[in-house]
């Protein structure tokens, strides 16, 4: 049994965590840094304590975190994402402590969270992956420009340690080769405290399909279906749909028998995903694991009717998994938004502030999970998100209907947030038909930003004229 859960992460994600607590009737407390002592999760927390004056590091102090655990007598650490939440040092020392790490045993996360270790897996257990190398920090750069040879261009360059859309360089010939790798290992040094940086074949314009994985510690584990997260702007998120809305069920099939089998081969426990990409040919290619709840996870609880946190918790507390393979059904769509504080008319530059009138949407089928409230200030430290909408339906042409009227009646004033730029993304036709991949944004790019509208008057038309220069000069680099 667990009886008190310390959530180790802010925002959002905290408020979630709290709110599965609640329903268990398990007792919460929450954690903040000064700048966070007005958010929601510390408002609404059984318990709150300070873990540091610091914005970011008293989130990635794992040993003053694992101390507030035992001094508060919780029994048990959930990570979220993001932070400590696939750091396997941390979750060795909640196990060290005698703490409950919600989420795999610390050598999996160890494992899977470097890139070179999990594609040598995967390859070796069967699992389909792109064609690429080792780390090549140890070869020439004579060496490495013959490994992007053979390999052929385009080819994508990879920080071991890396996530979130950082450590990534993509190169299209062999002249931009020596300065992309340079440039990956600096920010992976700086990001992931871990230069090694490894080459991947760069698979032109793919689907981005995952699948959420779910295990036990006897060794159950099942797959609850896809998410569609290929509506990305330079490698993040922004918009995630569940089931794909452009795969046979065949195909899900296929590749959901895969992400089990990969999860299998780790001995995987707790919640996962397993990312892949989907090229032009329905070829599917592992491209890594996230050993953690992922930010779009409730779409899969709205197709699902499963709630993955409540589940999490009952599994690190040893409850075996009471749900098997075709227990799994999904029941419609579901989209995800994600609504961030940013400038869209300055290159999404993040735009802190504090929140004037605030009305998230409602009605049938629509969810809003964020840690906002009228007359909050958005600190400029952390991730720019402001609340994901969430929104289900019968049909995808009526999801997408419910998501932009959704969107519309959204609002958030007094900063500037992508709602518009969200709204502009349901009116393309390629979108509203299902059928994209992750060049989508950069695609209809100058489209968007017509169709975005500015409710602060910038110069909109200066501009648009400005992205579609940059958009030609990228797309002439590439011939």
């Amino acid at each position: 049994m667990i009886h008190k859960i310390l959530i180790a992460n802010r925002g959002e994600i905290a408020v979630r965590v709290i709110r599965a607590c609640r329903d268990l009737h398990i007792k919460n407390v929450a954690v903040f840094t000064e700048p966070d002592r007005e958010c929601l999760h510390v408002k609404i927390a059984d318990e709150a304590y300070r873990i540091g004056t610091d914005a970011i590091r008293g989130y990635l102090d794992a040993k003053r975190i694992v101390e507030i655990a035992k001094a508060c007598k919780a029994d048990a650490i959930h990570p979220g994402y993001g932070f400590l939440s696939e750091n396997y040092e941390f979750a060795k020392e909640c196990e060290d402590a005698g703490i409950i790490f919600i989420g795999p045993k610390s050598d999996i996360i160890r494992k899977m969270g470097n890139k070179n270790i999990a594609r040598y897996l995967m390859h070796k257990n069967g699992i389909p992956i792109v064609p690429g190398t080792d780390k090549l920090n140890n070869h020439s750069m004579d060496e490495i420009k013959l490994f992007a040879e053979k390999i052929g261009y385009p080819v994508i360059l990879k920080a071991s340690g890396g996530g979130g859309g950082r450590g990534i360089r993509v190169v299209h010939k062999e002249e931009e080769l020596e300065s992309a790798f340079d440039s990956c290992k600096r920010e992976a040094l700086s990001f992931f405290n871990n230069d090694e940086v490894f080459m991947e074949k760069y698979i032109e314009n793919p689907r981005h399909i995952e699948f959420q994985i779910l295990g036990d510690n006897y060794g159950n584990i099942i797959h609850l279906c896809e998410r569609d997260c290929s509506i990305q702007r330079r490698h993040q998120k922004l918009i995630e749909i569940a089931p794909c809305p452009s795969i046979s069920a065949n195909l899900r099939k296929t590749i959901g028998v895969t992400a089990v089998a990969a999860a299998k081969a780790v001995g995987y426990t707790n919640a996962g995903t397993i990312e892949f990409l989907l090229d032009d040919y329905n070829n599917f290619y592992f491209m890594e694991m996230n050993t953690r709840i992922q930010v779009e996870h409730p779409v899969t609880e709205e197709i699902t009717g499963v709630d993955l946190i409540v589940r999490q918790i009952r599994i690190a507390a040893g409850a075996i998994l009471d749900l098997q393979q075709s227990d799994i059904v999904p029941r419609g769509y579901a989209i995800e938004a994600r609504i961030t504080a940013e400038n869209v008319w300055k290159n999404f530059i993040p735009n802190p502030g504090t929140i004037g009138e605030y009305y998230p949407a409602l009605g049938p089928g629509v969810r809003v999970d964020t840690h906002i409230y009228k007359g909050y200030t958005v600190p400029p430290f952390y991730d720019s998100l402001l609340a994901k909408l969430i929104v289900k339906a019968g049909s995808f042409e009526l999801v997408v209907n419910k998501l932009q009227r959704a969107l519309k009646e959204f609002t958030i004033d007094d900063i500037r947030s992508t709602i518009p730029f969200l709204i502009a993304i349901t009116k393309i036709k390629e979108f509203r038909r299902g059928y994209f991949d992750t060049s989508f944004i950069e695609t209809h790019m100058q489209e968007l930003l017509e169709k975005t509208e500015d409710r602060h008057q910038e110069n909109k038309e200066e501009v648009i004229a400005a992205i579609a220069a940059t958009l030609k000069k990228i797309r002439e680099s590439r011939e």
